[in-house]
């Protein structure tokens, strides 16, 4: 088997794990009486996200190679999630919060170091090759999104979607992972001054003083207010989507019936848009391409909070297509922006700062302020059976109220944006 193969392996199922509950986690709690609960088992992604990276990183780096440390991480992060997916179970509809976001989050915790760790593996296979990884990485980390649309696809064909058997099937696939990550080319152990680091330079706290200068520092409060949506969707289309099931003009739509798979178009955008950043940062520049993020975030939220699973579903399907916009236009035009303005002798403690802002600060921020308005105007009628039909119409309308106010909080950051920051370094 070639060396692009193996990587391509690894790169599906990295994110055949994520996959299997990211979308329709959300479905299965709300399902279960845990829909105020959502908000915390996204943002939990958000706060681990801040330290364990680099904590797992510098095992790799000092004392374990790194496809050991890749497999070691997806052994507890697996065995974690499927202990998660049979105390569900048994449990049933039953389920109390905190045995199972214990499990959860000790398998998150776990889980997403193995992001970074998968990329640095590859990198080092290829460059043991003479591969250069910038050419040769992207054709294989497509792979990635093709394993987490796979995987959603599953979950949604197979009914899952509001079931803990998602959990299941994620530390299945995790523990998969684990098996193969060790057929991986082995990693050196760096042996140089390297592993001298403080704690401090090793978890990148060094980058921090980057915010001594005013237009960095206003760049990063920017990534940490636009990192506040990033999860949101995730959390709360499945549910939102599949509310419109207790209406009987909607109940059998596709949209409501296979809504994971109507999301995973995103995910499909995703990919494609990842091939215009070239151009449109090249033609506009790194602060209109921002913009065009914000608005694209805007719209996101706007085309769900308009739509309907019937004569509207056309508005979600432009809801999933600017989500590559969205996402791809901030997250990776902002990495290469960090690259660019920062000394070559921190530009990876600035990625690990830029990470910490939008997928650390910014997610779980985001994540319990969107959980308090969706706990705020959306009803909770899960005690109920079945709901009437002024009941059904209520649960929508809420839901509707919070779309508008999460389009509108992106459009505010955007017209903040516009009005303050300056893409121009100031000549001395």
């Amino acid at each position: 088997m070639s060396l692009k193969t193996k990587l391509i392996i690894l790169n599906f199922l990295e994110f055949a794990v994520w996959g299997a509950y990211l979308i329709s986690l959300g479905a299965y709690l709300a399902n279960v009486g845990l829909r105020d609960d959502i908000k915390h088992f996204y943002s939990i992604q958000g706060i681990v996200s801040i330290f364990m990276p680099a904590l797992m990183g510098m095992v790799a780096d000092r004392w374990m190679q790194g496809q050991r440390v890749l497999s070691m991480c997806h052994i507890l992060a697996g065995t974690f999630m499927i202990g998660a997916c049979i105390y569900a179970m048994t449990a049933g509809s039953s389920v109390s919060f905190w045995p199972l976001f214990s499990l959860y989050t000790l398998s998150v915790a776990f889980f997403m170091p193995t992001i970074a760790l998968s990329y640095s593996v590859a990198y080092a296979a290829l460059e043991g090759e003479g591969q250069d990884p910038v050419k040769a990485f992207p054709p294989i980390r497509v792979w990635g999104t093709i394993g987490f649309i796979c995987s959603m696809w599953v979950i949604d064909l197979c009914g899952l979607k509001a079931s803990p058997m998602q959990l299941g099937v994620c530390g299945g696939i995790s523990l998969v992972m684990a098996a193969y990550s060790l057929t991986m080319p082995a990693m050196k152990i760096v042996d140089d001054d390297s592993r001298k680091k403080s704690i401090v330079e090793a978890l990148g706290l060094n980058a921090f003083r980057l915010f001594l200068n005013p237009r960095m520092a206003l760049f990063f409060l920017f990534s940490m207010l636009l990192g506040v949506c990033l999860q949101i969707t995730n959390g709360y289309a499945t549910p939102y989507i599949d509310s419109f099931k207790d209406i009987a003009l909607f109940k059998d739509t596709f949209a409501v019936q296979h809504s994971v798979i109507l999301i995973s178009l995103s995910q499909m955008s995703e990919t494609l848009c990842i091939l215009l950043i070239p151009f449109f940062l090249g033609k506009f520049g790194i602060k209109r391409v921002i913009l065009i993020a914000l608005s694209a975030w805007t719209l996101r939220f706007l085309f769900f909070g308009l739509g309907n699973p019937a004569g509207g579903v056309w508005l979600f399907v432009l809801s999933m297509l600017v989500y590559g916009v969205a996402f791809d236009f901030f997250n990776i035009s902002g990495s290469l922006f960090v690259n660019q303005e920062t000394d070559e002798s921190m530009r990876s403690s600035a990625q690990g700062l830029f990470m910490m802002m939008t997928n650390g600060f910014g997610a779980a921020i985001g994540m319990q302020v969107a959980g308090a308005i969706v706990s705020n105007y959306v009803p909770d009628y899960s005690h109920l059976t079945s709901l009437t039909h002024d009941q059904a119409l209520q649960v929508v309308n809420g839901w509707q109220h919070c779309w508008y106010i999460f389009a509108a909080y992106a459009f505010v950051v955007a017209i903040l944006f516009l009005l303050f920051f300056n893409d121009k370094k100031k000549e001395a």
